[in-house]
């Protein structure tokens, strides 16, 4: 049956036809808009125009893929120090261990000698013989040349500042003169016009431990006999002023409370205790030493065996790409 006219004007119009019979179909058209034509247009320029893939030699991301690393070093300079940190606490807490033993041994050997009866002092002594005979008990008696006291200070005792007394010993013969460290006076009684008392005179024997000279700290100033100002016992220089030998003695007493106080107020030197004065303080050094050797070689396992955080790794770009 034929259609009526308004009806094919409406098919027309939108594009759908009869041809000869058959079904009706959607006429094809081309879009109006200038902007989608120069699309179109170059589309068809560019399928026509050689592509990368056409050369034989072309290498694309699949056949070169990117590689995943991490930026930057897993372990840098600081991971180096923390291993020596252990490495060297271990070595030095093993030499604190042979001090140990070297300082026990000393200490042993100078109370070997403090248990021995004293010994006469020989009026000629040979200062190189002297380290053989270190904390060796002695007496010596003679003459106190109070005229050439010299005064080592500040020293302090039970929290108290004075001096330390030493005065030339001039025994019998030429020559025989020797230095004794008579102990500590109060600072107060610095001159000798306040103490009476502390300067014995006539014969007198002396009783106490010959050592070897002592060795100045880095932070001692330097004695002033100019001015008899000593900050130190220079052994060699107070013998050299004073005419006598480089043999230093210090004057030892039994350790009385009582006797020390009356000794303090009265001016009377305070003598020290026959006993070796040594610092040991080598077993602590051992447990702080091979305590921070733990600490830090656990510290380095840790940070060796951490997992690597994930915002740390990276795709590193692969520059061979053609």
């Amino acid at each position: 049956m034929r259609g009526s006219p308004v009806l094919l004007s409406q098919f027309k119009s939108s594009g759908i036809a009869r041809v000869s019979g058959h079904k009706p179909f959607l006429r094809r058209s081309f879009p109006s808009c200038p902007a989608c034509r120069h699309i179109s247009a170059s589309a068809r320029r560019s399928r026509s125009a050689p592509q990368p893939a056409d050369d034989p030699n072309f290498m694309s991301i699949v056949d070169n893929p990117a590689t995943l690393v991490r930026t930057g070093r897993k372990h840098g300079p600081g991971l180096i120090i923390l291993a020596l940190i252990p490495i060297t606490a271990f070595a030095l807490g093993t030499w604190q261990v042979q001090r140990l033993d070297w300082k026990s041994k000393l200490m042993a050997k100078f109370e070997d000698r403090l248990v021995r009866d004293p010994l006469p002092l020989p009026p000629h002594v040979d200062p190189a013989a002297i380290k053989d005979f270190d904390y060796r008990r002695i007496y010596a008696t003679g003459h106190f040349r109070h005229d050439q006291e010299m005064l080592i200070g500040p020293r302090m005792h039970e929290d108290t500042n004075g001096y330390l007394v030493v005065t030339p010993l001039e025994r019998e013969g030429e020559g025989t003169t020797v230095l004794v460290n008579r102990g500590w006076i109060p600072k107060k009684l610095k001159l000798q016009k306040d103490r009476p008392d502390g300067l014995p005179q006539g014969e007198v024997t002396v009783e106490g431990l010959l050592r070897e000279p002592w060795k100045k700290n880095r932070f001692t100033p330097d004695n002033k006999p100019e001015t008899k100002e000593f900050f130190f016992p220079d052994v060699n220089q107070m013998a050299s002023l004073t005419g006598s030998q480089a043999v230093w003695i210090e004057e030892t007493m039994e350790p009385d409370l009582l006797k020390s106080w009356d000794r303090e107020a009265r001016g009377i030197p305070i003598g020290r205790p026959a006993e070796v004065n040594l610092r040991n303080n080598h077993t602590q050094y051992i447990f702080t030493w091979y305590a921070l050797a733990a600490a830090t070689s656990v510290m380095l396992w840790m940070v060796v065996k951490k997992p690597p955080a994930d915002l740390t790794r990276r795709v590193r770009q692969n520059k061979d790409w053609s």
